[in-house]
């Protein structure tokens, strides 16, 4: 089995903190999550994660207008600079403080960072004249704000940029250093500054500012009776031309502004944005709640049609269309940790428990959930599929294990024990008709019976609380672990034990029954992974894992993690799907995968570099240890702030669940609280402090024998199409994806050497030629139907293997066809129905003219026959001496009728589809 897996998505988490942003195109939304940025494409429903992380929470970021570089810069000032085409890093830099803002001016050849007090402008990293590349160089520094810069925003010819402060001003700036006395400060308000914006004329500038008030400053002369102190008349300057109020019940925390279409979209605390349109007066659009939770971040894309909205607190994501009024996109994750999570029989699907009670199902493909269960009153304990993947069953420290039809999305049966008792565990039997749950309350396993939902019996035999249970997936054989240092196997429907009980050195935190129900994996307190042979309870391997963790410590350690005892040992563990490599992770930092007959670890994986969260660092930094020994992280600042509502402190200390997220005190553990493989063993799934992380091998690499060939060009493929090397010039037009050649090479394959050209082709191309098909019958209606159905079809029969395990690439190309396929169906069918009566009176015609054909033919044949029949006569008459043999042939060639006489398979061709043209 394969073990080159690599980190590709990050799912059950949309939004944490920072900013939004949109490409150029207004396509795709770049969202902070963690440590990590995650890109959704709006328009195909498809989401991937970027693969490199910060060191600490991603604080701000920006994307240059070409849609190239991207940067982000996390909590502590360092930043990252990203190729966003190639996703390839380019290089880290440390601006060595916060930085609140970060902004690409229009022209993309400056950088503009607001780092604390100052704003500090950066050339855009490029290739020099001697190709050599300059990643930060830097422009100017300016100063003037007496607090923290809060934002800034560039003007449309990349002159000039404003910058917000905490100071209450705003201050405009210019790059040249001719224009200094550009420089203006804008005062007046009575509170933070949030952003200020340019118009479209960049001759009017407007500010917002935290208490709800909207200024708009113009560069106008003074009045004539506006003198100085030397009582001279005053310059023109920038001064207030007007000023608007947003009233709300909360504060004003974050605004945009698209200035080709004068909209101001603000959001506010309370979880209410408002779009107003400004004009000579601000005209209120649309007032919209995205919940009770404050709005962090607003952005609006490049068309002024989709609005992107960010909610920290519940990790909200909101991309609202309002002209439409309606939702592009609404995701939101777990706001408390996952306990569980399974794969779908198909592995198309993800589904996750949590503290919070609620079940999610997440597409894997895209990557967005598409259903949230709320039924749970509880934190879900585990989720496990039926063996066609319809019906999926959750536990809940709620007393219930319910039953979910994934077909209608509801919840069709709820099973409970004679007791209140809470399930921690739960399986389902292979055949899907039993399934049994197990508790920390009691000593005894139930088994239900689905169809009922009545409680058909209670397994006893354990002498303390079940901790964990599992089905295989060949028969119904089931093992259950206990606190009483026993894993019991049980034959589920003879309801007796299969062997002896196994006794195990210490406390059980997992088991997994591999595929085919032959082996058990057991994972214990002390570190081990014992596996045992189902049928007669013999230990076959021992892997001590101890060696293998990582764990971190945590600030208020005072040892480095070598030497910490705590997480060394597995808490999940999963067999992949041929039964011989095993995934083991626990509390601590790292997934390692063993192959089992060997005993040796062949790959770990480091869950998170985020040292945001405990368990992640690895050595003591003695610089943040103060002269009391405590760590400088472990300070509480809050009383520093500004605010009245950032020094308020309603924290519980040492609360880690339940309840609101924002009233916990204590920092996040990282931890792996479940994991599973993927049923195509091409990926597996962890459930984490960061969110449900998909590690899979890398696919997308296809070899293509014509990248050696450089030669590719529309000529050269229509040369390979005189010399009749038909896979080569479809290749070759593929390539260099001109549709007027695909088009010509595609008509000018006979028909016979379709098959065998489909064959052939690489996989790399299979999506490109049926989505190029697709188009043509649609959109430019090709008379020649069968004849591309015919592509299809051998295209299908050829590569369905590939085509069914790559499904979610094809899924836009076979829609397309799929779309076609039901238009012309129904073209076909109205057809024959306006036309039943004109194909039978043709049907019938035609029948008739057989007919006749066939009585002329057989009278021309019976003449003919009687001629040679006398012709035959005088000739046995003249030949007396030939022998029998020969008068044997002649009669039997003399009784063969004329062939001329005899109907051709033409003539019959149509006499018989009456009936079935009429049903068409």
């Amino acid at each position: 089995m394969r073990s080159d897996y690599k980190f590709s998505n990050l799912l059950g988490t949309v939004y944490k903190k920072g900013n939004l942003l949109f490409t150029e195109d207004g396509t795709k939304l770049l969202s902070p999550v963690g440590n990590r940025v995650s890109c959704f494409d709006l328009i195909r429903s498809q989401s991937f994660t970027f693969s490199y992380q910060h060191r600490k929470n991603v604080q701000c970021m920006a994307l240059n207008k070409q849609n190239t570089l991207l940067i982000s810069i996390d909590e502590d000032g360092r930043a990252i600079l990203l190729n966003f085409v190639s996703r390839v890093v380019l290089h880290h830099f440390n601006f060595k403080s916060r930085v609140n803002a970060v902004a690409f001016s229009p022209c993309g050849k400056y950088l503009a960072v607001a780092v604390g007090k100052f704003v500090q402008v950066w050339k855009t990293p490029d290739f020099t004249e001697d190709r050599q590349f300059a990643p930060f160089v830097r422009h100017r520094i300016y100063s003037g704000h007496f607090d923290d810069v809060l934002n800034i925003s560039w003007s449309q010819d990349s002159r000039f940029f404003i910058s917000t402060s905490k100071d209450m001003t705003a201050k405009i700036y210019s790059l040249e250093s001719e224009e200094r006395d550009v420089a203006r400060t804008f005062s007046g308000h009575r509170d933070y500054v949030v952003n200020a914006f340019f118009s479209k004329d960049q001759e009017v500038i407007y500010t917002v500012s935290k208490d709800g008030a909207l200024f708009k400053w113009e560069y106008t002369e003074s009045p004539e009776n506006d003198t100085d102190e030397q009582g001279e008349h005053t310059k023109s300057d920038w001064r207030i031309t007007s000023k608007n109020f947003f009233y709300a019940n909360g504060k004003l925390k974050c605004a945009t502004f698209h200035a080709n279409s004068s909209l101001l979209v603000v959001g506010f605390s309370n979880g209410e944005f408002r779009v107003y349109e400004i004009g000579d007066d601000l005209n209120l659009i649309q007032s919209l709640s995205m919940g009770q939770n404050t709005i962090n971040t607003v952005n609006i894309n490049s068309t002024g049609e989709w609005l992107a909205f960010g909610s920290s607190k519940l990790g909200q994501l909101l991309v609202y269309e309002w002209q439409s009024e309606s939702y592009i996109l609404k995701q939101q994750g777990h706001f408390d940790a996952m306990n569980t999570l399974c794969y779908s029989p198909d592995g198309s699907r993800l589904v996750t428990g949590s503290d919070d009670g609620r079940i999610k199902i997440w597409d894997v493909a895209s990557g967005f959930c598409l259903m949230t269960f709320t039924e749970h009153t509880a934190p879900v304990t585990q989720v496990q599929f039926a063996k066609k993947g319809q019906v999926l069953f959750s536990s809940s420290l709620d007393g219930t294990i319910r039953a979910f039809d994934l077909i209608r999305f509801r919840n069709f049966r709820t099973f409970t024990a004679t007791s209140r008792i809470q399930f921690n565990c739960v399986a389902v039997d292979p055949s899907g008709e039993v399934i049994v749950g197990g508790s920390q309350d009691s000593f005894e396993i139930y088994v239900w019976s689905v169809q009922t939902g009545n409680l058909l019996d209670s397994l006893t035999g354990h002498e303390g609380p079940i901790s964990c249970l599992s089905f295989g997936q060949e028969n119904s054989i089931l093992a259950s672990a206990s606190w009483d240092k026993t894993v019991r196997i049980w034959n589920i429907f003879s309801r007796n034990q299969s062997v002896e009980p196994i006794e195990v050195s210490s406390d059980v935190l997992s088991i997994g029954m591999r595929p085919d129900c032959k082996e058990l994996a057991v994972s214990t307190l002390d570190g081990h992974i014992a596996v045992y042979d189902v049928e007669d309870a013999r230990q076959l391997h021992l892997i001590d894992g101890r060696k293998d963790i990582i764990s971190g410590r945590y600030l208020e350690d005072r040892f480095v993690s070598k030497n910490s005892n705590r997480g060394k040992y597995f808490t999940t563990i999963a067999y992949s799907f041929d039964g011989l490599t095993l995934l083991a992770a626990g509390n601590n930092n790292s997934i390692c995968m063993y192959d089992i007959e060997s005993e040796v670890m062949l790959k770990r994986f480091i869950v998170s570099e985020n040292m945001s969260i405990d368990g992640t660092l690895q050595y003591l930094n003695s610089r943040k240890i103060t002269d009391s020994g405590i760590n400088a992280d472990l300070i509480d600042r809050d009383g520093e702030n500004s605010d009245l509502e950032d020094r308020l402190d309603n924290t519980l200390p040492g609360s880690q669940k339940g309840g609101d997220p924002s009233q916990r005190r204590t920092r996040p553990e990282i931890r792996v609280t479940s994991i599973n493989f993927s049923p195509t063993t091409s990926s597996f799934a962890a459930a984490t402090t960061e969110g449900l992380m998909i590690y899979s091998i890398n696919q997308e690499l296809v070899f293509d024998p014509f990248d050696l060939d450089i030669d590719v060009t529309p000529d050269s493929a229509l040369e390979s199409l005189k010399e009749k090397e038909y896979l080569i010039a479809l290749i070759m037009a593929l390539r260099l994806n001109e549709g007027y050649v695909i088009h010509q090479v595609l008509e000018a394959v006979p028909l016979p050497d379709i098959k065998l050209v489909c064959q052939d082709i690489p996989e790399v191309y299979l999506d490109r030629t049926l989505h190029f098909i697709g188009e043509l019958l649609t959109k430019q209606d090709s008379p020649h139907i069968e004849f591309y159905l015919i592509w299809v079809r051998c295209i299908l029969s050829s590569h369905g293997r590939f085509i069914a395990a790559h499904k979610f690439e094809f899924r836009s190309s076979l829609k397309l066809l799929s779309r076609y396929l039901s238009k012309v169906a129904k073209e076909v069918v109205s057809v024959g129905k306006r036309n039943e009566f004109l194909i039978g009176f043709l049907s019938t015609s035609k029948k008739l003219a057989q007919e006749e054909s066939i009585v002329e033919d057989t009278s021309e044949s019976d003449s003919g026959e009687f001629d040679n029949a006398e012709s035959d006569i005088e000739a046995y008459d003249d030949e007396d001496d030939e022998d029998e043999d020969d008068d044997v042939d002649e009669e039997e060639e003399w009784m063969k009728p004329n062939p001329k006489s005899l109907p051709t398979q033409d003539a019959f061709a149509g006499v018989d589809s009456d009936d079935e043209m009429i049903e068409v």
